[in-house]
């Protein structure tokens, strides 16, 4: 699992950066990618990144405003093309599913794959056997959401000397016992827990959408290995950040440490900050408070590690 981020910036593209997008790639988990929200221009981006739309399985979009929906329309549209591309489920609050279909049908859109649309208000919006997605509501001037999605825990590693030893050979003996079941070879009955490790932890990341701070984060970041948390402002402009429901770096460096998170990555960033060197302020504001901070850096791909392995750094 792995983030990269399309769009890092807050309300307008600039020549350097663009609008909120980010990807979150699991191509050894599902073969697929997922898409947290679709800023105008998103579809530019895909193309000088190694993301394939035949592969994007999921969008989740977290609120309404125009940076975070206005690629969309284009970017289903351009799937349409390719032939042979899978089902696509959109999920996103009240008013999602008029804004494609009046914009893909006042524009005669073909959609020629299984398009699902799922509004929510929170809650278990989506769960199979390796991930579940929840969704809680935040404090914006709209409706928004923030995501946390949780990669279920995995079997142990066998104990393939131990298997060996009792004459059981690598191949579909091997998957039923990570399956949890048991084999009986040899006249001996072999059970998983005699051969497995202790479950391997799944990884959580936790992606919020445009808002003020608001007791619904900590639950969404709680324990996450990964928090993606806007920072709009530094410090300095706190009064302007909370007047248009927006976050600061420090805001942001709060939730984390109070979440006990792995890694923040700051993003959604005021266009008065031009380049990264302008960005250094924002970096250095969240640092001072929880010092497992990134800036999001568009085309650059942060890896989802478990929140231990990070802290051994």
């Amino acid at each position: 699992m792995e983030l990269y981020f399309l769009g890092t910036n807050a309300g307008l593209p600039t020549t350097q950066r663009n609008v909120t997008s980010v990807a979150l790639r699991m191509l050894e988990e599902r073969r697929s990618s997922w898409l947290f929200d679709c800023g105008e221009a998103t579809q530019h981006q895909i193309l000088h990144s190694p993301l394939k739309l035949s592969r994007l399985e999921k969008i989740f979009i977290t609120h309404m405003h125009g940076d975070h929906v206005f690629g969309l329309p284009g970017l289903l549209s351009s799937r349409s093309s390719q032939e042979g591309s899978p089902p696509l489920t959109v999920y996103g609050p009240q008013g999602l599913k008029q804004f494609l279909e009046v914009t893909l049908g006042s524009t005669q859109s073909r959609v020629t794959f299984g398009l699902e649309i799922v509004e929510h208000a929170g809650g278990l919006i989506f769960e199979d056997e390796r991930f579940k997605v929840e969704a809680r509501a935040l404090e914006h001037r709209i409706e928004s959401y923030g995501y946390r999605i949780t990669e279920k825990d995995r079997p142990g590693s066998l104990n393939l000397e131990l298997l060996q030893e009792w004459g059981v050979r690598p191949g579909p003996e091997y998957g039923k016992l990570k399956n949890g079941e048991s084999l009986e070879v040899g006249g001996r009955l072999i059970t998983p827990e005699q051969v497995l490790g202790p479950p391997k932890r799944g990884r959580v990341v936790t992606i919020l959408g445009d808002t003020r701070p608001t007791p619904n984060i900590d639950p969404l970041a709680h324990g996450a290995d990964v928090l993606v948390h806007e920072s709009t402002f530094t410090d300095e402009f706190s009064d302007l950040a909370y007047t248009y429901y927006h976050s600061t770096a420090v805001q942001a460096a709060e939730a984390a440490k109070k979440a006990g998170v792995g890694e923040l990555i700051l993003t959604h960033f005021s266009s008065r900050y031009k380049d990264l060197e302008q960005l250094q302020p924002l970096l250095d504001e969240a640092k001072a408070i929880f010092v497992h901070t990134q800036l999001a850096i568009e085309h650059h791909v942060y890896p989802i590690r478990l929140a231990h392995e990070q802290e051994k750094e």
